[in-house]
């Protein structure tokens, strides 16, 4: 069966996925709208395998991630997956829904950043403000999609959920990517030289604290959204994490609910 593609670049990481139905791959175009090209260089490709609705993939109730020689494999309820890392080429097989892909696709991004040590996904909000980007980090709860919602208009939103922070040419960058949070709102495809990492804390105040760096470091691995079980990489996350509090200055923001909290950004 031919099978048609498209491509979608992610911090300046490029998968080509290849379908054969072309109701998937429309929807796969919306959902990633601004992320799609027409690139012929690919950092990984992956061919989907659609199941019967109600079909089920896999028997893992939550995410495992772990390497078998060459492969990974990727497991959940919804979706099985595996990805030579040689050959950066893999399968998956799911249902028709748009959920399990972007699992997938966070999860390969997660491995290039952390074999490479090039970067992290983080679970933060960020956003571009006067040329440089901010990350809002901080675990549910914190206020990472109130800080994006009360964003004002001179602010170009790249995510309400997920960050994509990478080094390039010893300088770290943000970039937009289409994962989205409570908004529903995929981020703006452009990035900016990353300026701060902000811990997000609610408050009945607005100001930046000052936090050691053990602390900011304790606080952004809390944040780091990594899924495998390899100890190896594990660490390479770890060194990543710490090189970033190293050049990047990590500060508390507590804020209260409003808007005015933005006063305080740059």
């Amino acid at each position: 069966m031919e099978h048609l593609r498209t491509t979608i670049g992610i911090g300046g990481v490029i998968g080509r996925v290849h379908v054969s139905d072309p109701a998937f791959l429309r929807m796969l175009e919306e959902r990633y709208d601004g992320f799609t090209g027409n690139w012929d260089a690919t950092d990984f490709d992956f061919t989907i395998d659609l199941a019967a609705p109600g079909t089920p993939v896999s028997a893992e109730d939550d995410v495992r991630v772990w390497r078998d020689g060459r492969l990974w494999r990727f497991r959940r309820g919804d979706f099985s997956a595996e990805w030579d890392s040689l050959s950066r080429k893999g399968r998956i097989r799911q249902s028709a829904n748009p959920y399990s892909i972007d699992s997938v696709l966070r999860i390969v991004h997660t491995l290039i950043l952390a074999t490479s040590e090039d970067g992290l996904l983080l679970h933060a909000a960020s956003a571009v403000r006067n040329g440089r980007a901010f990350c809002f980090a901080g675990v549910s709860g914190a206020g990472k999609t109130t800080i994006a919602r009360l964003a004002p208009p001179d602010v170009r939103l790249l995510t309400d959920e997920i960050s994509y922070v990478r080094r390039d040419a010893g300088r770290y960058y943000a970039y937009g990517t289409p994962f989205t949070g409570e908004l529903a709102k995929p981020g703006e495809n452009l990035s900016a030289p990353l300026a701060a990492v902000y811990i997000l804390a609610q408050g009945t105040d607005n100001r930046i604290d000052d936090i050691p760096r053990a602390e900011a470091a304790r606080a952004l691995l809390r944040s780091v959204l990594f899924f495998a079980e390899d100890a190896e990489l594990v660490k390479r996350v770890f060194h990543s994490a710490c090189q970033l509090v190293e050049d990047i200055p990590v500060r508390r923001l507590t804020f209260a609910p409003d808007a005015r909290a933005w006063e305080l950004v740059p």
